[in-house]
Order: C-alpha cells, then sequence, then structure tokens
C-alpha cells in the first residue's frame, strides 16, 4: 500500500482516503469523483461588529444633544456599514466530491492553507493513480 500523505488528521494512501476530525471518516479513493477545492469565508464576526456599532448608534442618538447625536449617529453608522462587509479572519478551505451517489460530501476540511494543499496534493495524485 502506497502512502502518498500522513500527518495529524487526515491519511492519504492507494486505496483509502481518512479524515480525522472528531469522528474518523473513511473514503474509498476509486469511489470519488469531482472533487473540488472550496475556500468557506465566516463573514458573522463583521455583522455582529455591525449590530453591536448600531445599538451604540441608536443608544447615543437618544442620549445627547442635537450635534453630539448626528456625529455619533452617523460616525456609528459608516463604522456599521464598513464592518458589515469586513471579512473576519476565519477562512476555511474544503474538498467536497462525489461519493457512492451523494454528490456533496465533504471529504476534507481546514483552517491551514498549508496542510491543505498538501492534502489535496495527495488526494490528487491517489486519484490519478487509482484510474491507472
Amino acid at each position: 500500500m502506497r502512502t502518498y500523505y500522513r500527518g495529524p488528521d487526515a491519511a492519504v494512501t492507494d486505496e483509502l482516503f481518512i479524515w480525522q476530525a472528531g469522528a474518523t471518516k473513511a473514503f474509498v479513493v476509486a469511489e470519488l469523483h469531482q472533487v473540488a477545492r472550496v475556500r468557506q469565508d465566516d463573514g458573522r464576526l463583521g455583522r455582529v461588529i455591525a449590530a453591536i456599532l448600531l445599538a451604540v448608534a441608536g443608544a447615543g442618538w437618544v442620549q445627547f444633544d442635537l450635534p453630539a447625536k448626528w456625529y455619533a449617529g452617523i460616525g456609528a453608522l459608516v463604522a456599521a456599514l464598513a464592518l458589515a462587509g469586513w471579512p473576519s479572519h476565519t477562512r476555511s478551505w474544503a474538498l467536497r466530491a462525489a461519493y457512492r451517489g451523494d454528490a456533496g460530501v465533504t471529504v476534507y476540511s481546514t483552517a491551514d492553507p498549508r496542510v491543505f494543499n498538501q492534502v489535496s496534493r495527495a488526494l490528487q495524485r491517489a486519484i490519478e493513480d487509482a484510474r491507472r
């Protein structure tokens, strides 16, 4: 049995792809089709900060005198709108494939781009060698 990759959370051999994320998941390499690399962004952090700033703007609108209300309200609103589109720093990458009739199976996922590239290249080599 040839090993293409062995790490703390995944192993790729000529027969199996094993992902150890909580529960261990094993996939037969020959039955993986249409493997796609997917980048996932979790943008919740920017939206949470935007909601907090909008709440501060609303509270400030009631508490301050008229000129201060406008400055506080407009400043918080501009900051909230800017942060609503601000990407969070939680990005992850996933390998999705068709496996045994199911088209959207997540085969592997990680937040480390270096490890993700190593695992995806190893899986690609294993699939290519299995089809020869």
